[in-house]
This record gives structure tokens, C-alpha cells and sequence, in this order.
């Protein structure tokens, strides 16, 4: 069989394989749920995931990823990326990385908002850095920019901004504070990718990012996630903790090669005592194993054809889910977005007037088959977990967060006809 016989028959099984990713196409007012998000696929990511199965050179990361990489490195504005398991994954490594690279040292302080999900915190205390948390203002939810300048100490080393939801705050704000005080800048953009500020993307502000590809996100690979910086130093030290602490950065038909890609594969690397070692199996730091699929690549590169799509989209749908619910139910706002901020929304926040109101309605929009989520952790430091952190009795607003506060989604399935049904079940809303 030919390569273009090949190509063929997987682009034919693609199309007429059922496809379980979420779309409204079929959507049956009353019996179908509004799922709050979902993979935006069809047979294109299908077809790039079998032909990367069923002919790729291989298995785990390889050429597709390393692809993804690059085409997602230049989408996005940035220097270099490397993809990894999970979005939560990438944010472990991401600190770790910085914490080598950048020489910071066990007790260093991060400031970070104690509301949102619990993978922005975590990672800094499993790499021994210890988070300081700044309250959020209720108006938009992102950390209050006053308290993060009120927070720094000679032991702080960065700002780690997660705008939830992708709404982003200040980014001149806070890129002027960094340069005045010598701090690193970088994000958790895990719900944010293609969010603005002042015209430029708010991932350009960032020293270092992350971003996940979970199948709530905006693109998908199924499970996947990226660290990206224009500091290639960074990026090594990603590589290396993600692939088990090993120097080599090898892909795919690269292993094939008696040179390797560094051009001295085999040599005396650990010393001459121990003779001609394989390089492939020289380990500087301690690390994990955190690979993607090289499917998962494949697939990643049919979402960037439609990333463009599922932005527009994302903010044409958050406009049209807030206004059914302005019209139909009172007590309830929005978030406020500053002047430069242009979000590319990952959800509608909703903020209610009292608990009670909160409790009605999502239990109203639940039995009505409407998808919520909770504002992820709210306050994170009332968690078993993490309240050893710090008194979460210090954080007011993010305590409301919790109470007050809950999302709907606003993915790129949702068509007329979803519309129409969330219209009609907020007519009855009393």
C-alpha cells in the first residue's frame, strides 16, 4: 500500500468514526445537557491522532510533538515551548525550572492570588518556595494589585498571575512593578490562552507561562500541557525535570542516531573513570516523567488550525450567555474588565448578591440541565490540604469568592439552538 493509499483510507475511517467529543449539532431542548465546556473536535483531530498511531516513527513524544511545539512557539509569540502530560504538570515543572535556572532558593517567596485552582499553588511549595497570597478586589476578580505591592519582601522572587477565567488584570501594572523591583513576572495561563492587554497578548508580559490543553480548555489534545519562554535555558531545564532529570532532549528518529542530537552522544560524560557512557542516560537533576503521546501532538496541531475560530467564538458566546442572564435574573454582575483588557473567555463569572441567591440558582440551572462549576477552589487556604498555609479568615474577598461566586460556560459548540433553550429556562426563572 502507498502513502497516499494509507493517507486516504485513515482520513475515510476518520469521518465516519462516531465522535465522542462534545457538539451541539444533535442538541435536543430538555434532554441534552449545556455542558459548561468540551473538546472542539472532529474527523481532522481523529484523522491526525490514527495517522500518527498507525504511521508515526514514535510512540511516546516524537515528531508530531516536537511539531505541535514549534507551530504552538510561533502562534502564541513566543521563543520556545515544551509540551508535557498535563497543564497541572506544566506548572510543576515550570517552577522547577525557574527555580534552577534563576537560582532561587528553598524559603523564596511567590505572590500569588489564593482564589482559583489549587495547581498554581501547589507547585511552588512542592519545589520549596513558600506562596504569599494577596486578596482579590470583588469588581474583577484577579488578585488586588495594591496588596501585591504591599506583599514584596527582600525574600520575593516573582509574581505568579492567573487570570481565571481570562480576564487579565494590569498587565503595565504589574511589568512595571516587576522591572522596579527586580521580580519575575509569570503566569499560569491555563484559562487564558488568547487573552489581550493593550493589543498584545498577555502571555508577551510573562517571563514564563504555562498553558494547559485539559477538554475543558480552549484547544485540546484530550490531556496535555506546555511551558513556554523566551529564555531557552528555561526550556532545557523543562525538558530535562519532565523527562526524568536526563540531559538528553532526543526526539523521535533523533534516538536513531549513533551522534544523537547533540552531536556527542556517546563520550566520557560522567568522567574518565567511568569510560564511554551513553547520553542518553547521564541525569542532572531529579525529575519525573511527564511525556505526552506523540498522538496528542498530532492532535494539538489540528487545534491550531482552529484556534483562531474558537476565540472568536468563545467571546461572541460570552456576550450572548450574559445577556440572556441579565435580562432574566437580578442580583447577579459580571465581572468588570479594565480598559486594555480584551479576555478571551474560558467562562462567564457570575457573582451574586448573597449565598442564598447562589445556592437557588445553580440548583435552577442544574435541574434545567445547564452546567455550572464553583469559581474552581474560591479560597483555597479553607481547603484540608492548604489551610495550613496561611488563615483564610485574612482573605475576605476570596472567602466570597466561594460563596458568592460560580460560572456558566461559553464554549465554541454552542449554537442557536442552546441559545434558545437557556432563554426559555430563564423566562421561568421567578
Amino acid at each position: 500500500m502507498d502513502n497516499q493509499t494509507r493517507d486516504d483510507m485513515i482520513s475515510q475511517l476518520a469521518q465516519i468514526t462516531p465522535r465522542y467529543a462534545y457538539n451541539c449539532k444533535d442538541f435536543v431542548p430538555g434532554k441534552s445537557p449545556v455542558y459548561y465546556s468540551g473538546p472542539y473536535w472532529d474527523h481532522r483531530e481523529l484523522e491526525m491522532a490514527m495517522k500518527a498511531l498507525l504511521t508515526g516513527k514514535w510512540l511516546t513524544t516524537g515528531e508530531y510533538v516536537n511539531k505541535f511545539q514549534n507551530e504552538f512557539a510561533k502562534k502564541f509569540n513566543v521563543a520556545h515551548a515544551h509540551m508535557m502530560n498535563s497543564g497541572s504538570s506544566a506548572n510543576l515543572i515550570m517552577i522547577a525550572a525557574l527555580k534552577k535556572r534563576l537560582n532561587w532558593k528553598d524559603g523564596d517567596e511567590v505572590i500569588v492570588s489564593p482564589v482559583g485552582f489549587p495547581t498554581t499553588i501547589a507547585p511552588l511549595v512542592q519545589n520549596g518556595l513558600v506562596p504569599v497570597f494577596a486578596d482579590i478586589e470583588m469588581r474583577s476578580l484577579n488578585f488586588d494589585l495594591s496588596e501585591v505591592a504591599a506583599k514584596i519582601t527582600d525574600k520575593t522572587v516573582a509574581i505568579f498571575v492567573s487570570p481565571v477565567l481570562g480576564n487579565p488584570p494590569d498587565m503595565d501594572f504589574l511589568r512595571d512593578l516587576c522591572d522596579a523591583t527586580d521580580l519575575f513576572l509569570i503566569g499560569d495561563n491555563c484559562d487564558s490562552l488568547g487573552s489581550r492587554f493593550d493589543g498584545k497578548l498577555i502571555t508577551d508580559y510573562y517571563y514564563a507561562w504555562s498553558c494547559s490543553f485539559y477538554p475543558a480548555h480552549h484547544i485540546s489534545t484530550g490531556e496535555g500541557g506546555m511551558v513556554c519562554s523566551n529564555d531557552e535555558e528555561v526550556i532545557n531545564q523543562a525538558r530535562s525535570f519532565s523527562w526524568w532529570g536526563r540531559d538528553c532532549h532526543c526526539v523521535g528518529s533523533a534516538n536513531l542516531l549513533a551522534c544523537g542530537t547533540c552531536g556527542n552522544r556517546f563520550d566520557k560524560h560522567l568522567g574518565e573513570d567511568f569510560g564511554v557512557v551513553d547520553h542518553k542516560y547521564i541525569f542532572t537533576n531529579m525529575g519525573y516523567n511527564l511525556k505526552p503521546l506523540d498522538l496528542q501532538g498530532a492532535i494539538g496541531l489540528a487545534q491550531l488550525e482552529k484556534v483562531d475560530e474558537i476565540d472568536r467564538l468563545r467571546r461572541q458566546n460570552f456576550n450572548r450567555v450574559s445577556f440572556h442572564l441579565y435580562k432574566h435574573v437580578k442580583g447577579i454582575r459580571t465581572v468588570d474588565r479594565i480598559m486594555k483588557a480584551d479576555p478571551s473567555w474560558f467562562g462567564v463569572p457570575i457573582i451574586c448578591d448573597t449565598p442564598e441567591l447562589k445556592t437557588k440558582l445553580v440548583k435552577f440551572l442544574e435541574d434545567n440541565k445547564i452546567q455550572t462549576r464553583n469559581y474552581f477552589a474560591g479560597n483555597i487556604l479553607i481547603h484540608p490540604g492548604y489551610k495550613h498555609l496561611d488563615d483564610y479568615r485574612k482573605y475576605p474577598n476570596g472567602n466570597l469568592a466561594l460563596s458568592h461566586v460560580f460560572f456558566l460556560g461559553c464554549p465554541p459548540h454552542y449554537n442557536d439552538q442552546v441559545f434558545d433553550y437557556i432563554e426559555s429556562v430563564l423566562e421561568t426563572w421567578v
